[in-house]
């Protein structure tokens, strides 16, 4: 998962989202909005924000990992499959690869929050991002494996992404 970790990465990267790591992103989403998750993996993203007012109207992954999710690759997937929702929002595979093309995706889709590594930011490959990137919330760090002893070695950020805002980018520190 991180770069300073020692386990075995899971399968595709996938960490189901826990909820302390959404609870921040709350207060930056209106109320009852409509949001697509294009790496939703078995849905805990989705579980979350439903219970927080918020309603999934697509849901997409790879490998899906629960009835609600449709197979697919995010990296393909246009507005259309995003069906009108007034955001994205997705925990998607830290690799910095597969990250960019879902940035690069979100040109098309709207307004896009992406839960991601902070030190992303920091990076030189960032550097063509972060001109559309308009909201950093900071998460500190993030307990990804349930019955882990320790939290994750690297902190974590929502960013949100909008080709279509011009306003410069907006940080929010932690609590």
């Amino acid at each position: 998962m991180g770069k300073r970790s020692n386990y075995k990465p899971h399968r595709l990267d996938l960490y189901p989202t826990p909820e302390h790591a959404v609870l921040p992103l709350l207060p930056h989403l209106p109320k009852g909005s409509y949001y697509a998750e294009p790496c939703a993996g078995d849905g805990a993203l989705i579980r979350i924000l439903q219970k927080h007012g918020h309603k999934c109207v697509a849901a997409y992954d790879v490998e899906p990992r629960h009835k609600i999710v449709t197979q697919a690759d995010a990296v393909f997937l246009t507005k259309e499959d995003m069906r009108r929702a007034d955001f994205v929002i997705t925990n998607p595979p830290w690799g910095r690869h597969v990250v960019h093309q879902i940035i690069e995706r979100s040109f098309f889709w709207g307004p896009t929050w992406l839960l991601m590594d902070a030190d992303w930011a920091h990076t030189k490959q960032a550097i063509p991002y972060l001109l559309h990137c308009k909201k950093i919330v900071s998460i500190g760090r993030v307990k990804w494996i349930e019955d882990s002893k320790s939290v994750g070695k690297d902190n974590s950020c929502w960013y949100l992404f909008d080709f279509n805002d011009p306003q410069p980018t907006i940080f929010v520190g932690s609590k």
